[in-house]
């Protein structure tokens, strides 16, 4: 069963100690990946570890917490983003590599704000930062790897203004799609695929049970040819690990909910999201 994890950060500190290892284990299974950079330093480390093994791919650009210096604290991990500009030139560099199939991680969130500053002010930065990355994917004929937290309505403004003043819009996927089907349904308008991780795998919370269910119908509806599978490691860690440290192969959790929710075979279910990513990233 061939299987393409098309987001994950194994060039990470969280892999310090063991990344040979790791991607060893996923390597071994046959397993395709798209490392994502979400910074210079980063970015360039995905393309250092695409050019040392065949069937590892990169992405580069400037994540939205890294826009400003803000605390962020997940399951996985607890730091203080560097606040970095998005560097055109310094890229420009970068996406020349042949094993560099796409701009991102880069998009809009709202939910690492910093405690002096306003979602607004915050949003100004992170749109003029977000166009940057739209235009330096179209002028080097790439997709891209959105990011998108709490800011849902803000982001299909902003790419259907593009669309409508510039007439056109890189492909590319939305990551870690969590959200409903009516926002899923517009950007599959705008002609975006969407990227499920481990979240697919967690129960409902008994308290709040909507989003989850929210989340699944999503999954049931989205065409399959937009389907696309992810682990986000070092997080989102599928239910059958949780608490642990998430790692590529683990993908293959997110491609058995996916079958079970649309009641087709899990080898069926990693052909077509295989194909799905080799064809938006441009891979034979």
């Amino acid at each position: 069963m061939r299987l393409f994890d098309t987001h994950c950060h194994i060039q990470f500190q969280a892999y310090k100690e063991d990344r040979a290892e790791v991607l060893d284990r996923s390597l071994e299974k046959g397993l395709m990946m798209n490392m994502v950079g979400t910074q210079k330093d980063t970015s360039k480390m995905a393309v250092q570890l695409a050019e040392k093994y065949e069937n590892i791919y990169a992405s580069i650009g400037t994540h939205p917490i890294h826009l400003h210096s803000t605390h962020v604290d997940e399951e996985e991990t607890s730091f203080q983003s560097r606040e970095e500009n998005f560097d055109w030139e310094y890229y420009a560099d970068l996406v020349r590599h042949p094993k560099v199939v796409a701009i991102g991680e880069c998009g809009l969130d709202l939910f690492h704000v910093p405690k002096d500053m306003t979602p607004d002010q915050v949003l100004i930065k992170q749109k003029e930062v977000f166009i940057d990355h739209i235009r330096f994917a179209l002028e080097f004929d790439k997709p891209m790897v959105i990011h998108c937290r709490d800011a849902h309505d803000q982001l299909i403004d902003l790419l259907w203004g593009f669309k409508k003043e510039e007439g056109k819009l890189p492909q590319g996927t939305i990551h870690c799609y969590t959200s409903n089907w009516e926002h899923a349904r517009q950007y599959i308008d705008l002609g975006f695929y969407l990227g499920f991780t481990g979240v697919i795998t967690f129960p409902a919370k008994k308290t709040d049970p909507k989003p989850q269910e929210d989340l699944l119908e999503v999954v049931r509806r989205a065409p399959l040819e937009r389907i696309l599978i992810e682990t986000d490691s070092p997080y989102l860690t599928p239910q059958v690990n949780r608490g642990k440290r998430n790692e590529p192969w683990l993908v293959e959790e997110v491609v058995k909910k996916i079958a079970e929710l649309r009641e087709m075979t899990a080898e069926e279910a990693a052909l077509t999201t295989t194909q799905n990513a080799k064809r938006l990233f441009g891979i034979a």
